[in-house]
């Protein structure tokens, strides 16, 4: 072979009783045997060494043999690329009539990882009953003599899954491409029918097609499966250990030759090492911090997928306090704890819980709740109709999104959890749909709904009346976003819906907010509730 086996595997009696056949065919059949023994690589030091897989590209591994959809959102020099140039070749190897496709987003980068590829291929054994030959290598595809083969193409390319049907395609930095719906959908149909897709790439902002997709799959609504690498992985224990010893130093430097404890952690830093992150770590990211932003931080090095996602600079509110708030929500009530705590539904609304429908907390006796309503037609497209409810604290209690509920049945599900808050005071926007369902609320045979703000109108002679419902101008929306944002930012109101958050990540005030299929449905109700919470107001007996 030219070189001495490393394998590792099984106990010793077995290893001591396998033949150098059996051996190989063991390391063969085990891509992370076969990294390590016949994988090739130039490090950050410019040294040729061994693949061994490091602690993400082991996770990696295993989720991708079970799944043939994969989204990944990374930090930065997480190794990814490599494991799966090392992975496309391992499969081409094994198997004949392998069709493999890596795309990249510019030529230079499928230029390097094409010439990477080639190198780990070249550096294989020349052992011809274990690895077919090399039957053609030109500037975009490498073909083997079992029929298999690895193209690289550039994104956007008109060529790009055409003429033949991959078994394999991986994407990388796939939030950077352009037309990214388009081109997903081109490649998924020219997918064989047991191919795998993988995407892979560091974020790119909200406004564009991969945030939608990862957040989708992050939510489990979606085929893709999401692994996301933080900034503490362990793989960066080792990666990152000069850089670690180093801003060690400068902390005891710069603190008396003390290291940093759990008494000396802010806010931020306590969040972070309760999820597991080191001191290490902790100082390193202190360092880092001298000479960068924390939103530049997050970009290059997140804790979570929402840092990454926050480069955007069209959001109207603060994206560090909206990151601050997604660390600390309060999760849901379930059907059973609600049961359990004997806070007793409408009929109309228990088949929501969980499913568009979420109460944080239980109404309690003689306390007020204000609520903004968002409606849309309910034809399952489109926008949502949507409601978001908060007490006289400014605590929000509960929220309900959906898209298929048409206006008649959302009129039910606005009466009766407003009701179930204490005949909360809603706010709703006086539009097409929202006068429509003002109508319904005020109108009912059986028990009208009393508790809604109603807005002063003048007419041209001076004289006024009351109207329902919130007049939706430019002057008077641009003045409740104002209300919200410093409510927001000033820690006035706390909000629990993750998704409410999320939608404010993106939502800005200026231009048009229906981008990449974004939804802001949340944040107008949000908004209308602010309305409701500066009203102050209550026209019925809070004991009813």
């Amino acid at each position: 072979m030219g070189r001495g086996l490393i394998y590792f595997g099984g106990d010793n009696v077995t290893r001591l009783a396998m033949t150098k056949s059996q051996k190989l065919q063991k390391i063969m059949n085990d891509f992370e045997l076969f990294a390590k023994n016949f994988i090739y690589i130039i490090n950050s030091s410019n040294q040729k060494i061994r693949f061994e897989l490091n602690e993400a590209q082991k996770e990696l591994d295993k989720l991708l043999e079970n799944n043939r959809f994969v989204i990944i959102n990374k930090a930065r020099k997480a190794g990814i690329s490599t494991y799966m140039l090392a992975k496309a070749l391992w499969r081409c190897v094994q198997n004949d009539n392998e069709s493999i496709l890596i795309v990249s987003y510019k030529s230079d980068s499928a230029k390097y990882l094409f010439e990477t590829l080639k190198k780990m291929n070249d550096w294989l054994p020349r052992d011809k009953y274990l690895f077919p030959e090399t039957k053609r290598d030109n500037r975009d595809e490498l073909l083997l003599s079992n029929g298999s083969r690895i193209v690289c193409s550039v994104a956007g390319a008109k060529e790009v899954a055409r003429g033949f049907s991959p078994s394999w395609v991986h994407l990388s930095e796939f939030a950077y491409y352009d037309n990214q719906e388009k081109q997903l959908t081109s490649i998924e149909q020219s997918l064989l029918d047991t191919g795998k897709i993988t995407i892979e790439t560091t974020a790119n902002g909200m406004n564009n097609y991969y945030y939608k997709l990862f957040m989708s799959a992050w939510k489990g609504n979606s085929k893709y499966k999401p692994y996301f690498i933080p900034f503490y992985h362990d793989l960066y224990k080792k990666q990152f250990k000069n850089q670690h010893d180093e801003a060690e130093a400068w902390f005891k430097a710069t603190n008396k030759g003390k290291r940093l404890s759990p008494a000396d952690l802010e806010k931020d830093e306590k969040l972070l090492y309760e999820k597991g992150v080191s001191l290490r770590f902790l100082m390193w990211r202190r360092y880092k911090l001298l000479d960068m932003s924390l939103k530049d931080f997050w970009q290059e090095f997140p804790s979570n997928p929402h840092e990454s996602f926050n480069s955007t600079d069209r959001s109207t509110f603060d994206q560090t306090k909206i990151l601050e708030q997604l660390n600390h929500t309060l999760p849901a009530l379930t059907r059973d704890e609600l049961d359990e705590l004997k806070g007793e539904l409408p009929d109309s609304l228990v088949q929501y819980v969980g499913r568009g429908l979420e109460i944080y907390h239980l109404p309690k006796h003689g306390k007020r709740y204000f609520g903004g309503v968002d409606v849309a037609s309910g034809n399952g497209q489109g926008d949502y109709s949507t409601i978001i409810i908060f007490d006289d604290n400014g605590e929000q209690v509960a929220s309900f999104n959906r898209n298929d509920v048409p206006i008649y049945r959302f009129a039910d599900v606005v009466r009766d959890l407003g009701r179930y808050f204490n005949y909360a005071f809603l706010v709703i926007e006086r539009n097409g749909f929202g006068t429509s369902l003002l109508e319904r609320l005020r109108k009912d045979t059986n028990e009208p709904y009393l508790n809604l703000y109603r807005h002063r109108h003048f007419d041209h002679r001076g004289g006024s009346d009351y109207k329902l419902g919130f007049p939706s101008t430019a002057m008077t929306k641009s003045q409740a976003i104002t209300d919200l944002k410093e409510a927001f930012e000033t820690r006035l109101i706390h909000i629990n819906c993750r998704e409410t958050l999320q939608q404010m990540q993106t939502y800005s005030d200026t231009g048009n907010n229906r981008i990449d299929g974004h939804h802001h449905d949340l944040v107008i109700s949000l908004m209308l509730a602010c309305v409701a919470l500066k009203a102050n107001r209550y026209y019925v007996d809070v004991a009813n």
